[in-house]
């Protein structure tokens, strides 16, 4: 049974930002939006782009925050509260460092591991860990002082090939997620190879 109901993900606004690592999470809920027709709109009661997509006849909110990155839980927490949506049904879309480009993982609950949006929902969100959290890979620079040049810059066309085609991958598991959970999902993302 799918209890997921609200996709989110993470970004910086403004197209500086648009083709950066840290923006990987919102290009999984632009794919999404794109494959199922939705058109992502600016909300400034919930401070993000909203939409909603019917996969396998069931309804996922969409939501990328317009805030920057570390405010990010101002709007999750909004559309969350304002549809009633519990933590444990929030699956939230993020670049992750620790996993190389081409894959993405799926994980329920866990820490921060320093990154600022995550940071920032877990914090709004009375400091509840148990979202989903869907980890897109962006490779680690090698050094913590390169991290924040590495996050808020482009990837090589090689690599960033890599990360759409692991996004693709991600979109396409959220129509077995809606079907038959997340389990399944889980296991046919987790066995992607680019």
């Amino acid at each position: 049974m799918n209890n997921i109901q609200m996709l989110v993900g993470l970004a910086n606004p403004g197209p500086e930002y648009a083709n950066t690592r840290h923006n990987a999470g919102a290009w999984f809920i632009e794919e999404l939006a794109r494959r199922y027709n939705c058109l992502l709109k600016p909300d400034s009661k919930h401070h993000g782009l909203t939409g909603k997509v019917l996969i396998n006849n069931q309804e996922f909110k969409l939501l990328i925050p317009t805030t920057y990155m570390n405010l990010s839980g101002k709007a999750v927490s909004s559309l969350a509260n304002f549809y009633k949506i519990p933590v444990e049904s929030i699956l939230v879309a993020h670049d992750e460092m620790d996993i190389e480009p081409g894959i993405a993982k799926l994980k329920k609950g866990g820490g921060h591991g320093g990154h600022n949006g995550l940071k920032d929902i877990i914090a709004k969100m009375a400091n509840n860990k148990e979202f989903m959290r869907l980890r897109v890979g962006i490779g680690h620079p090698g050094h913590r002082d390169k991290v924040t040049g590495w996050v808020l810059g482009k990837a090589p066309q090689a690599d960033q090939e890599k990360i759409e085609a692991a996004v693709d991958e991600a979109v396409r598991c959220m129509e077995i997620l809606a079907k038959d959970g997340v389990l399944k999902a889980q296991n046919r993302l987790h066995s992607f190879k680019p």
